[in-house]
């Protein structure tokens, strides 16, 4: 028997994106009540500064492996473990409600597994740029950067769709340009780290990994290639 359609108001939310806000809010809700002596014991206060310190992403220690040639997983995992870790429960949250949305859109176009593909890597390719482009001691911890590759990969979703109807397509542009715009002034009024140059790397690599694992990407990319 056909199932019905689905009628109601909301599309449901594809299980991998429920399943990733899951896992950074529960995080952060550990780190939340354990800080507040509600679970864990005294311990738990250092739970969020114990986890900064095991999984944040490190320049100097990415610096320290590149100079060294030793790559160690509990340092490489790093590239991508920074982005369940956060400093606060707001800066999780917004975390979160970006990947409601953002991973939303782009698990209905390109697929739940593509999604979380765009997610993880992105967050690798934001902290790689961060190391590459700066000398900061800070670590870079938060999901941002994941979450920009996820507005990368709509950004590419709108190019795409602008293109087919033959209209400008520089204005699926037009959300990063806001964000970024907000993230300089906030920067020049309130002070900021410079992790706005891992938000850009995400974005990019979000945006560029796209063009690999969207519906029909291989195949649009080995046509190009025969052709040339």
């Amino acid at each position: 028997m056909d199932q019905e359609p689905h009628n109601g108001a909301v599309n449901p939310l594809p299980p991998v994106v429920a399943a990733l806000f899951l896992v950074i809010m529960g995080i952060e809700i550990a780190f939340f009540l354990g800080a507040r002596g509600i679970v864990g014991g005294p311990a738990a206060v250092g739970w969020r500064l114990s986890a900064i310190q095991s999984y944040a992403f490190s320049g100097e220690i990415f610096d320290w492996m590149r100079d060294s040639g030793v790559w160690p997983v509990e340092h490489l995992i790093r590239f991508v473990s920074y982005s369940f870790v956060h400093t606060s429960f707001t800066h999780a949250l917004f975390v979160g409600v970006f990947v409601l949305a953002m991973g939303k859109m782009v698990a209905e176009v390109f697929g739940g597994l593509a999604m979380l593909a765009v997610f993880l890597v992105s967050a690798a390719g934001g902290a790689l740029i961060y190391a590459l482009l700066l000398d900061d001691p800070m670590p870079l911890v938060g999901g941002f950067p994941a979450v920009y590759g996820l507005i990368g990969a709509f950004t590419f979703i709108l190019w795409r769709r602008l293109g087919m109807v033959g209209a400008n397509q520089s204005r699926a542009f037009s959300l990063i340009a806001m964000l970024m715009g907000i993230q300089l002034v906030f920067g020049l009024v309130f002070g900021g780290s410079a992790d706005w140059v891992a938000d850009l790397g995400g974005f990019a690599t979000g945006f560029a990994l796209s063009f690999f694992v969207s519906p029909g990407g291989l195949a649009r990319l080995r046509g190009k290639i025969r052709h040339e």
